[in-house]
């Protein structure tokens, strides 16, 4: 039994090596995607920070002022005058912190983008988790089968007097914890579902979906890095806050530029009157000392971080791959070993023509089941470092 198994398993995982996105996964991780209640806030949190990036490139508010002098000593009449004025900032200015904004709003999508692919990321873990649980309950439904078979069979000794009661609770035992291990994957799965419910923004997953597995291979290390490079949204997001950097100091530069001051004046007396344009400038003496050089200070800070942060991601990456592969040639080392393997099936054929006892029968039976849950457990560790390496894709 334990070779059909075994056998089934390996053909499954033959049959589906091509599909390297299962659809019903990504139908699951699209609704995910719009249903999380994290990223629909940060969809708002990201909207209201754009609104409010824009107004820092308003016009100042226009200045109206009147004056009016009936008091004094004077020959004429009373003087009275009004004024309207605008004052402006040079206008490269306008055009240097309007790409700034642009700049700021493709850093907050890049930012987005990396939470959804955190938030996909944790969902698709779970589905793969939650398709190895359901695996294994399978298992150890059968498993529980048997042993409740082995069970009745060494009670039917037992009654019979051929065997004692220490062979008979044994059997008991083996049925028992076979039976807790069960209801513990059961636990388990529930778990995973509800994770899965909160992800999708508390509405519960088709649970008929998620019968799915992934082509186990990746892209060759080389390949596969150049793909971060271009599509990695942790190399995107340094390089946005450096071109960010960049954009401030281009700003901070026409800033040193004076502010333009321009509007009308009336001004009359004596029933005599002055009207006409007026217009001024700043002089920028103290109000942009040192901005430029901090702008250019944080360029170079940002311009470091976005090798060094590179360089990290490059190492952590490296060591993925490594353990990935390794994990990989294991798995696979295994999945061959366990086709020429004796199966459960044969061991209790064994027992019933007693040519083993319970114990040595319980003994090779366990060692084959630890093995063959060692090597489920390889392929589930094996899926998800590859769903952490291809994060990217989400």
């Amino acid at each position: 039994m334990y070779r059909y198994i075994v056998s089934a398993v390996c053909g499954f995982l033959i049959s589906i090596g091509s599909f390297a996105q299962n659809t019903g996964m990504e139908n699951i991780l699209k609704e995910i995607s719009q249903n999380n209640r994290q990223l629909k806030a940060y969809q708002s949190f990201i909207a209201g920070k754009n609104l409010g990036n824009k107004t820092e490139n308003n016009l100042e508010d226009p200045q109206v002022s009147a004056f009016y002098l009936p008091f004094g000593e004077h020959q004429t009449g009373d003087y009275y005058e009004y004024q309207i004025s605008q004052r402006l900032e040079f206008p490269t200015v306008y055009g240097a912190r309007n790409k700034r904004i642009d700049k700021q709003k493709e850093l907050l999508e890049l930012e987005y983008k990396m939470m959804r692919q955190e938030v996909l990321l944790k969902a698709k873990k779970q589905l793969l988790e939650l398709q190895s649980l359901k695996k294994r309950k399978e298992l150890e439904e059968k498993r529980v089968e048997q042993a409740k078979q082995v069970y009745i069979q060494i009670q039917r000794l037992f009654d019979a007097e051929q065997i004692g009661i220490l062979e008979l609770n044994k059997a008991k035992l083996a049925w028992l914890q076979d039976q807790f291990e069960r209801d513990q994957i059961a636990i388990r799965i529930k778990n995973t579902l509800m994770d899965l419910q909160k992800l999708n923004g508390g509405n519960p997953i088709q649970t008929d979906q998620d019968r799915f597995l992934v082509d186990p291979e990746v892209a060759e290390m080389k390949t596969l890095w150049e793909e971060k490079l271009s599509e990695g949204t942790e190399l995107q997001m340094l390089k946005a806050r450096e071109s960010l950097a960049e954009q401030q100091m281009k700003l901070e530069k026409n800033k040193i530029l004076p502010d333009l001051t321009i509007g009308y004046n009336y001004q009359g007396v004596n029933s005599s009157n002055y009207s006409g344009f007026l217009g001024g400038l700043s002089i920028p003496l103290w109000n942009s000392n040192n901005k430029v050089k901090t702008a250019k200070v944080n360029l170079e800070y940002a311009q470091a971080d976005t090798d060094a942060e590179t360089a990290e991601l490059y190492s952590e990456f490296q060591e993925n791959y490594r353990q990935y592969q390794l994990l990989k040639s294991k798995y696979e080392e295994y999945q061959e070993t366990f086709k020429d393997l004796n199966s459960e099936e044969l061991l209790f054929k064994a027992y019933e023509l007693g040519e083993l006892s319970f114990l040595d029968y319980y003994r090779e039976i366990e060692f084959y089941r630890q093995a063959y849950n060692k090597m489920l457990e390889m392929q589930r560790e094996l899926f998800q470092l590859k769903a952490e390496l291809l994060k990217h894709q989400l």
